[in-house]
C-alpha cells in the first residue's frame, strides 16, 4: 500500500535471477522512479537439477534485502510490498526461505502463483498502453508467462517453466521440450501484438537494436516485426556470451542467458505468429503500482500525466502549457485526436529546460524529451515531441539528429511548424497565461491573423515570430490591434 507519511510506494521484487528494489514516487499515472536498485542474485540457478535454491543465491539475496530494508528505513518507508516469483515458488526450499526472510528481516515474502505472476505482468504493460490489445510474455529466470490484454483489461494467464535458469539444466530435446510448452500455453486471444517484459527479452532488444543501427536508444516501446527479431534471436542463439558483449553493455550475468531466451523466443514467434513485437520496460513491479491506483487515475492519460508532471518540476509558469495549446487550437481546428494529444504534450513539455544555457538549450530540450520517463508514447511520438520542443528554440540545424531518421518528410515538417507556433505564443505573452489571455489566434483559408486585445504587446519580434509562422502554413500573416 501507498506509505500514508510519504506518499511512496515500495515494491521488493525477488525473482529468479535479480532481487529488485523500486520505490515509487506515489501512485501517479506515469510512475516516476525515486529509487531503483537491482542485484543479480540467481536465486534459480541449477534448481533444475538440484530441485532447491541455488546456496550462492541464498546469500546474495539475503544481503540484498538486509541492504534494500536499510535502505527503506533510512528513508522512512514502512509500507513495503515483497513480492517472490518462480523459483521460491517452485523450490523445495521456498518456504524455509521465507521463514529465513521474515525472522532475519521481519520482511514478509508474498509467493505469487504463475497466474498471479502473469496478471501483475500484463498490469504493468497497462501502465504504459491503457489500451494494450495482443499477448504479453513476460520471461524471468525460471519461468514464462502469457497474459491475454484486451479492451484494457487482463484475460487468461498462463506459466511455464521456461526460464532460461530453468533451462540450463535441462537434459534432453530442449527444443521438443520448449515447443510443447508453448504449445500447452496457447490462448484464445490471436497475438496480434506481443508485448514483452523481463530482462532477457529486454537484453535481445538491446541487441537487436545495436544490430539494426537505430538511432534511438530507449527500449521501451521499441517495435519490432517478428522477422527481424527472429533473425536477432538465431544470431544470439548460436553465439557465445562473450561475442554479444562485443554489442551490447548488459551485464555478462545477464548475457549467458540470453542464448537460451533466444532459442525460446525463435519457438514463440513460430508457434504464436504475433504481427508485431513491442518492448515493454513495465511489468511486475508496475503491475502492483497499477493494483494501487484508484479506477479514476487508470483512466488518465499516462503521456499527459508525465508531460504535466514535467511541467510542474521544471517550467518557469505551470499551467502555461495547457493555455497554450487551448491557445493553438484554431491553428488545428480538424486535426485528429492522436495529433491534438501530442501538440498537447508538446505544449506542455515546451518550456523544461529554460535553465539550460541559451546556446545550448535546443539540443539540450531535444534529449530530454527523447529520454524522458514517459508512457502512452511510441517512438515516433518522442521524436515529433522532442522536434517540436527543438524547433520550439531553434528554426535550423536538425540534421545532426540521426534519430530523426526514423521520421518522414511530412511529420518532421509538423513538428517543425509546431514549435514556431508555440514559441509564438510564449514569445508574445512572456509564458505567462494572463498575458496570453489577452491575445487570441485565428486561421481562414489563407491568413493566420494575431489579435492582441492589449495593443502594448506589439513588436518587432512579435511580428517576425507571426510572419514566420504564417509562411509555414502558407498564410499571410495579419496582426490586429484593439486598446
Amino acid at each position: 500500500m501507498i506509505d500514508p507519511n510519504s506518499n511512496r510506494f515500495a515494491v521488493i521484487d525477488v525473482g529468479s535471477n535479480s532481487v529488485r528494489l523500486v520505490v515509487f514516487d506515489g501512485a501517479s499515472r506515469s510512475p516516476a522512479y525515486f529509487y531503483n536498485e537491482k542485484v543479480l542474485c540467481g536465486l534459480g540457478a541449477g534448481m533444475a537439477k538440484s530441485g532447491v535454491l541455488n546456496p550462492e543465491g541464498k546469500q546474495h539475496a539475503m544481503l540484498a534485502l538486509r541492504r534494500f530494508m536499510a535502505l527503506l528505513e533510512n528513508m522512512g518507508l514502512k509500507s513495503i510490498t515483497c513480492v517472490a516469483t518462480a523459483a521460491v515458488r517452485e523450490a523445495a526450499d521456498g518456504q524455509e526461505f521465507c521463514a529465513e526472510v521474515f525472522c532475519d528481516l521481519g520482511l514478509i515474502l508474498h509467493v505469487a502463483s504463475g497466474a498471479e505472476e502473469a496478471r501483475l505482468s500484463a498490469q504493468g504493460v497497462l501502465l504504459g498502453w491503457p489500451e494494450a490489445q495482443g499477448l504479453v510474455c513476460d520471461i524471468g529466470g525460471a519461468s514464462m508467462e502469457l497474459a491475454e490484454l484486451a479492451n484494457g483489461q487482463v484475460g487468461g494467464c498462463v506459466s511455464a517453466p521456461l526460464g532460461p535458469l530453468k533451462l540450463q539444466g535441462f537434459s534432453g530435446d530442449v527444443d521438443a521440450f520448449i515447443r510443447q510448452k508453448i504449445a500447452t500455453m496457447q490462448m484464445s486471444t490471436r497475438a496480434a501484438r506481443l508485448f514483452l517484459v523481463g530482462g532477457s527479452w529486454r537484453a535481445l532488444a538491446r541487441l537487436d537494436m545495436t544490430r539494426q543501427g537505430y538511432p534511438l536508444k530507449v527500449l521501451h516501446e521499441y517495435t519490432l516485426m517478428p522477422e527481424q527479431m527472429l533473425e536477432t534471436a538465431a544470431w544470439a542463439e548460436t553465439n557465445s556470451p562473450e561475442i554479444l558483449a562485443q554489442f551490447t553493455d548488459t551485464s555478462m550475468a545477464r548475457l549467458k542467458l540470453v542464448p537460451l531466451a533466444a532459442k525460446v523466443m525463435v519457438h514463440l514467434i513460430d508457434l504464436l505468429k504475433p504481427e508485431s513485437i513491442a518492448i515493454s520496460s513495465y511489468g511486475i513491479r508496475e503491475g502492483l503500482l497499477f493494483e494501487e491506483m484508484p479506477e479514476e487515475t487508470r483512466k488518465l492519460d499516462p503521456l499527459i500525466v508525465a508531460c504535466r508532471f514535467m511541467e510542474k518540476s521544471n517550467a518557469r509558469f505551470p499551467g502555461f502549457g495547457d493555455a497554450l495549446y487551448n491557445w493553438l487550437l484554431p491553428l488545428y481546428a480538424g486535426r485528429s485526436v492522436a495529433f491534438l494529444r501530442l501538440m498537447h504534450a508538446a505544449c506542455l513539455l515546451h518550456d523544461i529546460t529554460w535553465r539550460s544555457h541559451p546556446d545550448y538549450r535546443s539540443d539540450v530540450s531535444f534529449e530530454s524529451v527523447t529520454r524522458a520517463n514517459m508512457g502512452g508514447i511510441d517512438h515516433q511520438g518522442r521524436l515529433f515531441l522532442a522536434l517540436a520542443i527543438r524547433s520550439r528554440y531553434k528554426s535550423s540545424g536538425q540534421e545532426n539528429q540521426p534519430a530523426l531518421l526514423l521520421l518522414d518528410d511530412k511529420t518532421m515538417s509538423e513538428a517543425q511548424i509546431l514549435g514556431k507556433a508555440m514559441r509564438l505564443g510564449a514569445m508574445v505573452s512572456g509564458a505567462l497565461a494572463t498575458t496570453l489571455a489577452q491575445t487570441k489566434i485565428s486561421r481562414d483559408e489563407d491568413c493566420i491573423t494575431l489579435h492582441l486585445i492589449k495593443a502594448g504587446l506589439a513588436g518587432e519580434v512579435v511580428e517576425k515570430r507571426l510572419k514566420s509562422l504564417a509562411a509555414a502554413f502558407d498564410c499571410t500573416a495579419i496582426l490586429t490591434l484593439r486598446n
